[in-house]
C-alpha cells in the first residue's frame, strides 16, 4: 500500500459513494425538524460519520480474522437495511398521516436518539463490504481511509440537513409523509442493490 494522492482521492470518493444513503436520510431529518439546534445538527451528522467510519473498519477486521463467517453475514446486509428503514419510514408515514388527520405537525416528535442509531446502522451496514476493498491495506492505512470516509460523510450529511431544514419550512405538514416515503424508498434501493448486485 502506497501513501500517495490517489489513496486520499480514492478514500474520499469511497466516502461520497457510501454517504449517499446517509445524505438522503439527513435530508429527511432536516425536513422533519426545521428548527433543529446546532447540537442536534452535529449529533446527527456525527452519528452517520461514526457509523461510516466503524463499518469499513469492522469489515477490514472481519477480512483479517473471521472471513468465512463474514461471507455468510454479507448476504444478510440488504435484508437488515431493508427491515430497519421500512420500520423507521413506516413509522414516519403513519405519524404524517395522523398529523394530516387532525394533529399539528409540531406535536410530532423530532428524530430521537434511538431512531438516529437505527438510521446510522441501516445506512452504513453496506459499508462493511468496504473491508474487502481495503483488505490489502495495513491497519494504519485502513484506519486513515475510514477516517476520510467519516469526514466526507459528516460534510455530506450536514449539507443534507441544511437542505432539508430549508425545504422543511416550505412543506410543513407533509414532511413526515415525504420523509417516510423517502426512507422506505432508500431501504428498497439498498435491498435491490444488495440482492441484484
Amino acid at each position: 500500500m502506497q501513501w500517495n494522492l490517489l489513496f486520499f482521492i480514492n478514500s474520499a470518493l469511497l466516502g461520497v459513494g457510501l454517504a449517499m444513503d446517509a445524505f438522503s436520510v439527513s435530508l429527511v431529518n432536516g425536513l422533519k425538524e426545521p428548527e433543529m439546534k446546532k447540537s442536534k445538527f452535529c449529533l446527527i451528522s456525527g452519528t452517520f460519520a461514526f457509523f461510516q467510519f466503524l463499518m469499513p473498519m469492522a469489515g477490514w477486521i472481519c477480512v483479517h480474522t473471521i472471513l468465512s463467517y463474514f461471507k455468510i453475514f454479507e448476504k444478510c446486509i440488504p435484508w437488515i437495511a431493508l427491515i430497519l428503514l421500512l420500520y423507521i419510514g413506516g413509522k414516519m408515514l403513519i405519524e404524517g398521516i395522523r398529523s394530516k388527520n387532525g394533529q399539528e405537525e409540531n406535536e410530532l416528535p423530532a428524530v430521537t436518539f434511538g431512531a438516529l442509531i437505527i438510521q446510522g446502522i441501516a445506512t452504513s451496514i453496506d459499508a462493511l463490504s468496504v473491508g474487502f476493498t481495503i483488505a490489502d491495506y495495513d491497519w494504519i492505512a485502513a484506519l486513515t481511509a475510514s477516517v476520510i470516509i467519516a469526514i466526507v460523510t459528516f460534510g455530506i450529511c450536514a449539507a443534507g440537513l441544511v437542505i432539508g431544514k430549508k425545504a422543511g419550512t416550505k412543506i410543513a405538514g407533509k414532511s413526515n409523509i415525504l420523509g417516510g416515503v423517502i426512507l422506505i424508498g432508500i431501504g428498497i434501493e439498498i435491498f435491490l442493490k444488495g440482492i441484484l448486485g
